[in-house]
């Protein structure tokens, strides 16, 4: 199988005038970093809570690794969303704990290895972290499993796995690590195109492409 993710004319519509997302068809391989990339309101966390199977589409289809998203493919997928989502409560060492529990694939060594590396207090109670310092925690949790796919929703940089999906309006900081971007309009893939490439054809970076189509 060549492709990890593909959507065939994949539509969400949350009400009758509501559409987040009208006939997407895209297709990704294994073993690439993707950016996600478009305004508020492009469709961008839509797709991939679809993706995660948090959502269910109005029309077309969605898959991973060939499979409709559900419980099959959560042994595969990674998703970090975009919002505080963990217990503040608890300590960054019970947060490893917990993962390990519910994780086949969830490395604990290795989050501890990037918690040492960041100077991350693994007896400090989430609540008492700064900002930059539980996004850290939450993108260590998600990058120490052993996924095929990973759906990072406005994550902060600096990750090299298997396939990335990152939506993140930081395009300038990404870039470097970008294989791919596929830019997100009205519900609709304006553009997939290689960095490369863009690169090459165009005359300009992701990020200047992105701000000459949306005229940021």
């Amino acid at each position: 199988m060549s492709e990890l993710l593909s959507c065939e004319a994949l539509t969400k519509c949350y009400q009758k005038d509501k559409t987040a997302l009208e006939n997407v068809d895209l297709h990704i391989g294994f073993g690439r970093i993707v950016g996600l990339l478009g305004p508020n309101g492009s469709g961008k966390t839509t797709l991939i809570k679809l993706a995660n199977g948090l959502l269910q589409p109005s029309a077309g289809s969605i898959r991973i690794a060939g499979m409709t998203p559900g419980p099959d493919t959560k042994a595969i997928v990674s998703y970090l969303p975009d919002a505080d989502w963990l217990p503040d409560w608890m300590r960054v060492e019970q947060l490893v704990e917990m993962f390990r529990e519910f994780y086949a694939d969830f490395d604990p060594a290795k989050a501890n290895e990037m918690l040492a590396r960041l100077e991350l207090e693994p007896k400090a109670r989430l609540k008492t972290l700064s900002k930059g310092s539980k996004e850290k925690v939450q993108l260590i949790l998600a990058m120490s499993r052993a996924a095929k796919l990973y759906l990072l929703d406005e994550p902060i940089g600096g990750v090299d796995p298997a396939t990335v999906i990152l939506s993140t309006h930081l395009i300038g900081d990404i870039e470097p690590i970008l294989d791919e971007a596929v830019f997100l309009k009205d519900g609709r893939v304006f553009a997939h195109r290689n960095a490369e490439e863009l690169r090459e054809t165009e005359g300009m970076s992701v990020d200047a492409y992105f701000r000459e189509v949306f005229k940021c």
